[in-house]
């Protein structure tokens, strides 16, 4: 969808922080609405920083004060609590210096102080879009939802969200390189069969404590057609390194792998955490998995997505406490004897991709914007329509 609409060079301005799983579908969406001819503007917060290269790089960038509030003590709380109001009110004076069309929020505390900044312009404010990435609605998305316009998921059911939420179904943004993958065909495991473990940004210990006893306990002839690519934190590499040798198993060991787009199209079975943009790439890449949801997620998100795939019949979930090596052998074996079963995954997988999300949220957005009244904008307890022929509303 490309309409002309009136707000068409009034910024757009995308709040994002933190980690990647944020601040990738932040990336893909101001790409896509870049390329519809918005410019876009990035308010994020100290830790990410500002950004010297990509799509953000080339238009304004400003960096907020904020903390995240939940799970602190009630000193460092309300410091937190303080930062936030700073960076509120400066969002605030920013947004209106822009004359901003929309704020799109992703979630976590640094989306915080530009939608609420963004609210307090009142009457004349810019639009206010949240996108959820999980399938339980955050504890930032949950507190700003009551007065958003538009609310775009990942998942078809979203907990936590509130009574009479406009939401639509977009799917989770993704890097151009994994949504290309969803129209390549998995071919399950013959001779050789390729495992790949992620756990986050920095690898989960559980990962490099459980894998490699819980292969050294799968049978010599499966043992030996098996190729490992992991992620491990810096100071487990070699531990894990020299575990595989033993085993006489090649393994590439990293604490980050650049090239995930062609790691994914490789792997047969993926071995991993459950957030939102993990389990975003696996169905756009179409890949079965073990998922192991972290344990200390204050509303378990990542067990609510893990067990929206495990119900697709696209995933197995083990929650951590039974993440051991004789369960994780015992499932392994399982599955790689018998390619049909990984086959049967992988297509259920895909057929819950959206590589399109990107351009899904863009709609959104443009829908949203193209039937909002200007200059006298509705609140959001008004209706607000979308265009796009291809989202879908979930309730």
């Amino acid at each position: 969808m490309n309409m002309p609409l009136p707000t068409a060079r009034r910024p757009i301005v995308i709040a994002a922080g933190g980690t990647g799983g944020h601040f990738i579908p932040a990336e893909a969406l101001a790409r896509a609405l870049a390329d519809r001819g918005h410019p876009i503007a990035l308010m994020t917060d100290r830790r990410a920083g500002t950004r010297d290269h990509g799509i953000f790089a080339q238009g304004q960038q400003f960096v907020l004060p904020g903390a995240g509030i939940a799970g602190h003590g009630l000193a460092r709380a309300a410091r937190a609590a303080l930062a936030l109001a700073q960076g509120t009110l400066q969002a605030r004076t920013i947004l209106r210096r822009l004359d901003a069309a929309a704020v799109v929020g992703f979630g976590g505390y640094p989306s915080v102080p530009p939608l609420l900044g963004a609210r307090l312009l009142g009457r004349h404010r810019p639009l206010i879009v949240l996108h959820e990435g999980n399938a339980v609605l955050g504890q930032a998305n949950a507190q700003l939802a009551r007065f958003a316009d538009g609310i775009a998921t990942s998942f078809p059911q979203v907990a936590r969200l509130p009574n009479g939420a406009r939401t639509t179904l977009t799917g989770m943004p993704v890097r151009d390189a994994i949504a290309a993958l969803h129209d390549q065909p998995y071919t399950p495991p013959e001779a050789e069969i390729r495992l790949l473990v992620w756990g986050g940004s920095l690898g989960a210990r559980v990962f490099s404590d459980v894998m490699p006893d819980a292969i050294a306990r799968l049978p010599d002839a499966l043992r030996a057609r098996l190729r490992i690519t992991q992620q491990a934190r810096a100071e487990d590499i070699e531990r894990v390194r020299a575990a595989y040798a033993a085993l006489g198993i090649p393994a590439e060991i990293s604490p980050f792998f650049a090239d995930v787009p062609n790691l994914l199209k490789a792997a047969h079975l993926v071995i991993g955490r459950a957030g939102g943009s993990s389990v975003a790439e696996l169905t756009d890449a179409g890949r079965p998995a073990i998922l192991v949801p972290l344990p200390i997620a204050a509303s378990d998100e990542q067990g609510a997505n893990a067990a929206s795939l495990v119900a697709a019949g696209a995933a197995w979930m083990i929650r951590q406490p039974d993440f051991t090596a004789p369960s994780l052998a015992k499932q392994l074996e399982s599955l790689l004897s018998d390619p049909t079963i990984l086959a049967g995954a992988a297509a259920a997988a895909r057929s819950l991709g959206r590589p399109d999300a990107a351009q899904r949220l863009a709609d959104l957005v443009e829908g949203l914007l193209h039937h909002r009244p200007d200059p006298a904008y509705p609140t959001a307890a008004q209706p607000a329509s979308t265009t796009a022929a291809k989202t879908e509303t979930t309730s």
